[in-house]
């Protein structure tokens, strides 16, 4: 009888042929998911019979990796920043790049101090908004998103890994649904330019939600939104933070100064150091009078 070694082996095989790229890993994630076993235990049974039940599980998924549906989709779920989110069709996947924003955001957060107000824009699954409380212990945030699918993974999320008073989600079109102004505004927005999308692998483009991906001709369409509401919903001395491309730089710099007359206006790199978070600092707030 076929081992869940083989099992392994011909599964590697197959999806690099269909070219899916990263094969053995993502053969180990699909073996893991119809095991329901993680990979210490995987690799501890490798010798174990592949019974029918086990190679018919596989099988499964596999017929849907290898017509591109991405891993996140068909395991349910990703990782971001150590921990465990939850993700479906429908919904943005998160990526490693958006950590740089969450490790710029901590930064500024130790200099604003005290119980600190966020929103999460854009939130998908919640990964920025619900890594951010987690890693503060006394900030709440808010989760904003205008897709229903987003908004339940979020909610879900919210129950998986952070305690539902201090994470509210909202339904609204960028900063609308804030009841009141933030510290931190953080942001991953669309930011590919609409002809670049049919370019975009199969994964994505055929899979994630467009409105999640099309920033519009030159991609910058929801930063330009979202900078020329957010002085409304920031607290003096408050940071705003956005993802961007790398090759937005330049514009994005130009755009935050003037939405943002006289802040500190910044863009953090990447660990690949591309320019990528934009980061705007505003002026602390004026002592009070008398």
């Amino acid at each position: 009888m076929t081992t869940l070694g083989e099992l392994l082996r011909s599964t590697e095989r197959r999806l690099a042929q269909a070219g899916v790229e990263e094969a053995r890993l993502e053969a180990e994630l699909l073996l893991m998911t119809a095991l329901s076993a993680d990979r210490a235990t995987l690799y501890a049974n490798l010798q174990d019979p592949a019974t029918h039940e086990r190679a018919g599980a596989l099988e499964a998924l596999m017929l849907r990796r290898v017509k591109r549906e991405p891993t996140a989709y068909i395991t349910g779920k990703r990782e971001f920043y150590g921990r465990e989110f939850h993700v479906g069709p429908g919904v943005f996947i998160p990526r490693p790049e958006t950590e740089t924003l969450v490790e710029e955001a901590l930064r500024i957060a130790a200099t604003i101090g005290g119980g600190l107000t966020i929103a999460d824009i854009g939130c998908g699954s919640g990964a920025i908004g619900i890594t951010l409380v987690a890693e503060l212990p006394r900030a709440v945030a808010y989760a904003i998103d205008i897709d229903a699918a987003a908004l339940q993974a979020a909610r879900k999320n919210v129950e998986r890994l952070a305690t539902p008073n201090r994470v509210k989600v909202l339904r609204g079109d960028l900063l609308a649904p804030l009841p009141a102004p933030v510290d931190i505004i953080a942001a991953n927005p669309p930011y590919i330019p609409s002809k670049q999308i049919p370019g975009l692998p199969p994964e994505v483009k055929s899979y994630e939600p467009r409105r999640a991906l099309d920033g519009g001709l030159d991609g910058m369409d929801l930063l330009r939104r979202l900078l020329t509401d957010a002085p409304r919903y920031l607290k003096p001395g408050g940071a705003l933070l956005a993802e961007i491309d790398p090759e937005q730089a330049t514009e994005a710099r130009a755009l935050a100064h003037a939405a943002f007359p006289g802040a500190a206006v910044d863009v953090a790199r990447d660990l690949a150091g591309r320019e990528r978070v934009l980061t705007v600092r505003t002026g602390a707030a004026s002592p009070a009078s008398g």
